[in-house]
């Protein structure tokens, strides 16, 4: 018998070693190039297709059996949707009857509101990979894509358990996932957007509810709120490469020790008052940046910002002209104040994210090691809950916020004078108000 250290490290290898294989094969189901993917899809279909029908042949009498569980549906489908399906084969040949079923249900899937909607904006758009899917030899329609990867986003699901619900192979599932995010990421900038006149001004908030407008603190500096700024950690499946890394470290080091940062994605975002978002970063766990590359995108390009106007996040984030952030902590009534009234705004944030990784539960856990596979599914998710906000569904998930202590983010001369013009107005129209 060896020593225990060697046990250790023979029970390491063989871990790394396993990792690696699945690795290996879920490297050889990811994505290829547009036209490869197409035509291994293709050809995939069609086999699967004369493999169901010479098997219908064969089993004349046996009944056929696709049931769609109500645990792995997505939301806004109707229950009649989500019910098990029996089709029983009569005296007609059994090949005739399958297809008449397999019509049934795709007009079913296809009259869906949520699938129309979502394919009718693929297909109007001018991507010209969405173009070349809508053509050529037998393949799963677009409609049935849609219902697929909606019912991956929405429920915690593995590619085996999809793969009996739509009876495809999971290496095709795979590829048919990330290939409508790739569709869907196509549609970041206009679906993601910033909003500018007139649509900006529709979703101004006053900076404090219970002052609500007051055009005379207006004039006098007190700025109006565009938008609420902030971040949430995506967890991921850590890269073979760290996880050896990770599996040296003695278990009671573990349980004490900070996760490893490539375990998660930063995911930082700007809603606006109805938690639409109208900017979205998605970067590495170890990124330690906060609302840099948003504020000098804002100090180069004013315009995005209408005049008396402002953003607002948490501490953590940069002071600057255009994104305010409380103090930490506040040591004052004047500053209590004015934290509170950003607080305020900010759980219409949390409110936000917690909608996002209600309607999408596959957010919780990313089982996928691969950064910009991981990226991709994430930006899929944030561009479908606008879409999903423009469709009237509304999802209300449980606030979590996530505690975290944040050292405080660099200030520029412009946001301290604008916050201690903010603190001032506010505290006086306190004041005033209790005279």
């Amino acid at each position: 018998m060896g020593s225990p250290g060697l046990m250790e490290f023979r029970k390491s290898c063989l871990g790394a070693a396993g990792r690696l294989m699945m690795d290996i094969m879920q490297f050889d189901w990811e994505p290829l190039g547009h036209w490869e993917l197409d035509q291994r899809l293709d050809q995939a279909v069609e086999e699967m297709i004369e493999a169901d029908l010479m098997s219908g042949v064969q089993a004349q009498c046996s009944p056929v059996l696709m049931q769609v569980s109500p645990q792995e549906d997505f939301l806004p489908f109707t229950q009649e949707q989500t019910q098990t399906l029996t089709i029983q084969v009569s005296e007609e040949p059994l090949s005739t009857v399958f297809l008449e079923e397999q019509e049934e249900h795709i007009s079913e899937i296809e009259g869906n509101p949520t699938v129309q909607y979502v394919t009718a904006l693929l297909q109007s758009s001018n991507s010209s990979h969405s173009q070349s899917r809508l053509t050529g030899r037998a393949r799963l329609s677009l409609s049935h894509t849609v219902f697929l990867s909606l019912t991956l986003l929405s429920k915690r699901l593995s590619y085996r358990t999809v793969s009996s619900t739509f009876r495809l192979e999971k290496g095709n599932i795979h590829r048919i996932f990330f290939s409508f995010c790739d569709r869907v990421n196509a549609l970041q900038d206009q679906l993601i957007r910033w909003p500018t006149g007139e649509e900006a001004a529709e979703h101004l908030l006053p900076f404090s509810s219970w002052l609500g407008w007051d055009e005379r603190l207006e004039e006098r500096g007190l700025p109006q709120v565009l938008g609420m700024l902030g971040h949430t950690r995506i967890p991921i499946r850590l890269p073979i490469s760290k996880q050896d890394g990770e599996s040296a470290v003695p278990y009671a080091k573990r349980l004490k020790k900070e996760p490893h940062p490539d375990s998660w994605l930063n995911l930082e975002l700007v809603c606006n008052s109805q938690g639409r978002f109208i900017y979205c970063r998605i970067s590495r766990g170890s990124d330690r940046d906060r609302g840099s590359a948003l504020s000098e995108k804002l100090q180069h390009n004013p315009e995005l910002m209408p005049p008396g106007t402002c953003l607002l996040a948490r501490v953590g984030y940069p002071l600057t002209r255009h994104i305010l952030t409380p103090f930490s902590p506040g040591r004052s009534p004047q500053e209590n104040l004015y934290n509170r009234s950003v607080e305020a705004h900010l759980g219409g944030f949390d409110q936000a994210v917690a909608d996002l990784k209600e309607r999408f539960q596959k957010l919780r856990y990313l089982d996928m090691g691969n950064f910009e596979r991981a990226k991709a599914v994430v930006l899929t998710c944030c561009i479908l809950h606008n879409v999903f906000l423009e469709m009237g569904h509304v999802t209300k998930g449980q606030v979590d916020r996530e505690v975290r202590e944040e050292e405080e983010g660099r200030k520029e001369e412009d946001g301290i004078t604008l916050r201690d013009t903010v603190v001032n107005l506010l505290y006086s129209a306190l004041e005033e108000g209790t005279d």
